[in-house]
C-alpha cells in the first residue's frame, strides 16, 4: 500500500485490503443503493463514500480508482458524454487481456466491463447501445489520469465535496463517439416499446457477455 496508507482510517484500510481486482470493487459497489441525492447534490471521495454507504456513478469511479490505485492500478476513469447533458463516469483499467471498466449507475447496462477491450475507444462504444433510452445518446469521451490531472487537490479522502473533479471531467478533451442516425432511431424505438410493455429498463443488449455482474435489482429483469 502506498504512502495513502497512514491517513486511512482502520475500515478503510481493512476495506482495501479486501478489495484487491477490480471484479471484487465491482461487487461492492453492486452491493451499495444509488446515491440519488434526495437533499441536494454531492460529489463524495473514497472516504465519503465509505461513511454514507452509497455512490453515484462519478463518486463510485473516485471510490474505485482510491481502491485499486493501492492495488497497483493507474487512477484512470473515462467520462461519456451524452447529448441530454446526464454524463456518466467509470473507473477504467488496462490488462494484457485489454480495457475494462468498473461502474456504477441507475441503468442496468451502464457498470462495469470485463477486460477485453482492445481500446479504450472500443470499451466506450460498449456502452453507446445501453446508453439509448428516451433521451440519452452518447456523443464523446474521454480519459484522465486523476493523480496526473487533479495535482495536489485532495480527490482520495477530502471531507466534503470534490466538485473540482467533476469541472476538471467537463473540460477534459473528449473524442467523438456516435452511432448512426437509424441505428440510433432503432434503439430509441425499441427501448421505447420495452418500456411501455414491461415498465423497466432493459438488459437485453447483445454485448451482455462483455459485462461483469450487475447489482441484485437488475439480474431479475426480463431479456427480451
Amino acid at each position: 500500500m502506498s504512502a495513502l496508507g497512514a491517513a486511512l482510517t482502520a475500515r478503510e484500510r481493512a476495506l482495501i485490503a479486501r478489495l484487491t481486482t477490480p471484479f471484487k470493487v465491482q461487487r461492492w459497489l453492486n452491493a451499495l443503493p444509488y446515491n440519488t441525492e434526495e437533499d441536494g447534490g454531492t460529489l463524495r471521495t473514497f472516504r465519503g463514500v465509505v461513511h454514507s454507504g452509497m455512490a453515484h456513478c462519478l463518486e463510485a469511479a473516485l471510490a474505485a480508482a482510491v481502491i485499486l490505485e493501492q492495488h497497483g492500478y493507474p487512477p484512470l476513469v473515462m467520462s461519456i458524454e451524452s447529448i441530454d447533458l446526464l454524463d456518466h463516469v467509470l473507473f477504467v483499467y488496462r490488462t494484457p487481456s485489454g480495457w475494462g471498466s468498473v461502474a456504477r449507475s441507475r441503468d442496468p447496462g451502464l457498470h462495469g466491463r470485463r477486460p477485453i477491450f482492445r481500446t479504450a475507444r472500443a470499451l466506450a462504444m460498449s456502452y453507446a447501445e445501453p446508453y439509448v433510452d428516451f433521451t440519452g445518446r452518447v456523443r464523446g469521451y474521454g480519459v484522465m489520469n486523476l493523480a496526473a490531472a487533479m495535482g495536489r487537490y485532495d480527490w482520495r479522502l477530502a471531507s466534503g465535496n470534490v466538485w473540482k473533479v467533476e469541472r476538471m471531467l467537463i473540460t477534459w478533451p473528449h473524442r467523438r463517439l456516435r452511432i448512426s442516425n437509424a441505428r440510433y432511431k432503432r434503439l430509441k424505438a425499441r427501448y421505447a416499446q420495452y418500456r411501455a410493455q414491461y415498465g423497466q429498463k432493459p438488459v437485453y443488449y447483445d454485448n451482455r457477455h462483455t459485462w461483469t455482474a450487475i447489482p441484485g435489482e437488475f439480474r431479475r429483469q426480463r431479456a427480451e
